[in-house]
């Protein structure tokens, strides 16, 4: 139960049928609660907060009428049956029994794989593919974000209600279930969540509470959120600790705090969860951070994604310089080795547009970075999603898959690489018009600058967001029965975990880097120091053999077979030095 006196946003259970509403309006004169279509007048409160307590039941309708004028639905609100221009609906915080028993899971013995709940096949569907990813190795679900967004496909960083979980999943019980099932079977679940902006359809803060947003500093994806205002701070640590709390969540992924500022509020949130959640040592709070901030791997915050491994690899593999890549041009074997004996490549040097990225990092242990070779965003971005799998030779994909598996980091796989899937992660929407235009149209230009769309009619073929045809083209299910291709890929899959099992979890908290060195276009080593001995691991992605520097050990893994002191082309190389 919670007190009112507590000062959440929304609308809460008290017990016994009551429940605490309360609105953050600093524009409104008054406003009033209309619960299932009867008004009651609320209390104003400080800092321009309303306050009222009112009887409802599971599922009653409810809206906010502000200034006599127009009704608005609750910015906090925990259900939103009918979508974000429907009524709100009250939830009980007792709807679903929690069946496992679960205390958590260490940071170490993560292996995360990230998934897209529609694309998963829904709630139903990822629950049933949970046996097959645990005995495959999985020991983390990241849910992509399940905020409700506008229509019923969207990847889940356009939302604007970041309490409900979205109506197109199903009921918020549903989720719970899909959480305590992953439990059940010994996975912890990781949100990923948006504190930088609200999505463009259905955010109506703006006509009660402009107060929420600054004008001087608009995020690429919409207007920027004031983090100098106190109810702003406590709607997003509130959300937090909601998920963490209600929904019993293993831990956040922070999506492009770079976009949160003051930066600060990174801080206070990490102290606010740690305080809110006693006695759950194995709360993960994971960033994405495109400046590289160190200073937050030094404190509280569990990890960052590590995109410089990613597009230094990427790179490597095929050659590609646009966009983001440019920075890696000429030069991604050296910051491969880099990244994999300092944590980011980047540590205060410009990048090709002059900017300054990134903080020294030699000092943040190998475990507060998350390593992938495939992720959403890596994916998502390319114009028609294509896969590692569908760029490279399939020895090379591999290697790239086997050297995220055997880093002393924190690995993620996108769902369905485990298997090589191949089916493209396209951008997908469900925008009405005039938006669904606006924002075919500007996807289209995004592309203006890459040499194959520079020409107009090219970029007609890029895949129409808001077409259902592209979001069925990224459904992801398991693999038929009887898949040799599939099998042969998980049978490598699960050794590679099985070594990292043995080798790497039990003191992957204590690794320290022994340095890295480039073998040459296409090839990079790189060795730590672990408690009961050094591991050392191999990349060729190039076309042709290399020679390696590998200290003499234990052939722990040899992707390809080669002659003495060389490492194949498209092949992983591992030597473990005892004691």
């Amino acid at each position: 139960m919670t007190p009112a006196g507590r000062g959440r946003l929304g609308a809460w259970p008290l017990g016994d049928g009551r429940y605490a509403f309360r609105l953050w309006a600093p524009d409104a004169g008054q406003v009033a609660l209309v619960l299932d279509g009867e008004v009651h007048p609320m209390q104003p409160e400080h800092e321009g907060c309303f306050f009222l307590e009112a009887s409802g039941s599971s599922g009653t309708p409810y809206r906010f009428l502000v200034d006599g004028r127009v009704q608005v639905p609750d910015p906090a609100s925990r259900w939103q049956p009918h979508g974000v221009e429907g009524a709100s609906a009250l939830l009980p915080d007792d709807g679903h029994a929690w069946q496992s028993r679960w205390e958590g899971r260490p940071w170490q013995e993560l292996v995360i794989y990230e998934v897209h709940l529609g694309c998963s096949g829904g709630i139903a569907g990822l629950m049933a593919q949970l046996p097959a990813l645990a005995a495959m190795g999985i020991t983390a679900l990241e849910l992509m974000p399940v905020a409700q967004f506008p229509g019923r496909r969207n990847w889940g960083y356009d939302g604007v209600f970041p309490y409900a979980p979205a109506e197109a999943y199903g009921h918020p019980d549903a989720l719970k279930a899909l959480v305590d099932a992953a439990h059940g079977h010994g996975m912890a679940v990781l949100l990923d969540v948006v504190y930088n902006h609200f999505g463009p359809q259905g955010n109506l803060l703006d006509t009660y509470a402009s107060a929420f947003f600054k004008r001087d500093a608009p995020t690429p994806w919409g207007e920027a959120i004031d983090f100098t205002q106190s109810q702003v701070k406590r709607f997003f640590v509130d959300n937090a600790l909601m998920w963490l709390q209600e929904y019993r969540f293993d831990g956040l992924r922070l999506d492009a705090v770079q976009a949160i500022t003051p930066n600060a509020f990174l801080g206070e949130l990490v102290q606010a969860i740690r305080e809110g959640c006693p006695g759950r040592p194995h709360v993960h709070l994971v960033l994405e951070n495109e400046r590289n901030q160190s200073r937050w791997l030094r404190g509280d915050y569990q990890a960052q994604w590590n995109d410089d491994v990613h597009n230094a690899l990427h790179v490597m593999l095929t050659g590609e310089t646009e966009g983001y890549y440019a920075d890696y041009a000429g030069r991604a074997p050296q910051l491969l080795a880099r990244a994999l004996s300092e944590g980011f490549a980047w540590q205060g040097e410009r990048n090709h547009k002059g900017e300054l990225r990134g903080e020294p990092s030699a000092d943040v242990p190998p475990q507060r970075f998350v390593v992938f070779a495939q992720n959403h965003d890596q994916i998502g971005n390319r114009a028609f999603g294509d896969r590692l799998v569908t760029l490279v030779p399939a020895a090379h994909a591999r290697a790239a898959l086997a050297l995220v598996l055997l880093l002393p980091m924190v690995p993620l796989l996108f769902m369905g690489e485990p298997w090589q899937a191949r089916q493209p992660f396209l951008f997908f929407t469900d925008y009405v018009a005039p938006l669904d235009d606006l924002v075919r149209e500007g996807r289209r230009r995004e592309f203006a600058g890459f040499a194959a769309f520079a020409d107009a009619e090219q970029r007609q073929r890029i895949p129409d967001p808001n077409a259902r045809a592209t979001f069925d083209a990224c459904r992801v299910m398991l693999p038929a029965a009887g898949d040799a291709d599939a099998d042969a890929h998980l049978a490598v899959f699960t050794e590679l975990l099985a070594l990292r099992r043995r080798y790497l979890q039990p003191g992957l908290a204590q690794a320290r880097s022994l340095g890295a060195r480039v073998l040459g276009r296409h090839a990079v080593q790189a060795g730590w120091q672990l408690p009961e001995g050094q591991w050392w691991i191999a990349i060729n992605v190039g076309d042709s053999e290399v020679e390696h520097a590998l200290p003499d050990g234990a052939l722990v893994w040899e992707q390809q077979p080669a002659a003495a002191g060389r490492i194949a082309a498209g092949s992983v190389r591992v030597h473990w030095v005892a004691g």
